[in-house]
């Protein structure tokens, strides 16, 4: 059976799962992983291989996975993409899908994490940059600046975030402006350079050179 992204998404299983999986982050102090996370995401890894050429079911799986990646936070922080893609395979073998669909799926999920990521096919490889590239403000939960931690720094920081692909050129470029007043340059590098680093080998996986630009500025 072919599952499809609204399926996934309208499922209150799926729903539950984000919610308390998002839960436990809050208390942990991290920044937003809930719907908007995952939403953007998804939608994110589809429109990598759509402007890549890929299948339109390809484009569907790396949405779904977009959606379903950050589930194993229900369990816990450590080990999540493992945890995740086990959860996943219990919900859509639930659902009736596929197995190739799944085995796509879960792969993916169990690759993303910086720890023990690796883009070992295509939509593994759009989840990661999909899911690294999302650096925005109002990812913020923590209102009271004078206590931000580097995380919450760096991504309050962030005016403008863009990401860009050229098959053309053969580029992926994720474009920022950031407000140096509040997170230096350096301030990135130290907490996103091993992210960056992974999307570098992910875009590789595509056929792409991953550029990243900072206030103007083309830093990789």
């Amino acid at each position: 059976m072919k599952i499809t992204y609204e399926d996934v998404k309208n499922s209150e299983v799926v729903k539950t799962y984000i919610r308390k999986a998002d839960e436990s982050l809050i208390a942990l102090g991290y920044t937003e992983h809930s719907f908007a996370h995952v939403s953007k995401v998804a939608q994110t890894a589809s429109h990598i291989l759509t402007v890549m050429g890929y299948s339109e079911r390809e484009a569907e799986l790396a949405r779904i996975a977009g959606y379903l990646h950050d589930i194993g936070n229900v369990i816990n922080r450590i080990d999540h993409a493992q945890s995740g893609a086990v959860m996943a395979f219990r919900i859509l073998d639930n659902m009736g899908a596929d197995p190739e669909d799944i085995a796509t799926v879960i792969t993916a999920i169990g690759n993303h994490d910086e720890g023990t990521a690796y883009p070992v096919n295509a939509v593994a490889a759009a989840l990661i940059i999909a899911d690294k590239s999302d650096v925005r403000c109002s990812r913020v939960r923590n209102l009271d600046i004078t206590s931000f931690d580097i995380h919450d720094r760096v991504n309050y920081s962030v005016k403008k975030s863009a990401l860009t692909v050229d098959p053309e050129l053969a580029v992926i470029e994720l474009e920022l402006i950031i407000d140096t007043t509040i997170c230096s340059v350096m301030d990135y590098f130290e907490i996103f350079l091993n992210r960056m680093i992974l999307c570098k080998k992910a875009a590789e996986k595509l056929g792409l050179h991953f550029g990243l630009k900072i206030n103007g500025q083309r830093v990789l």
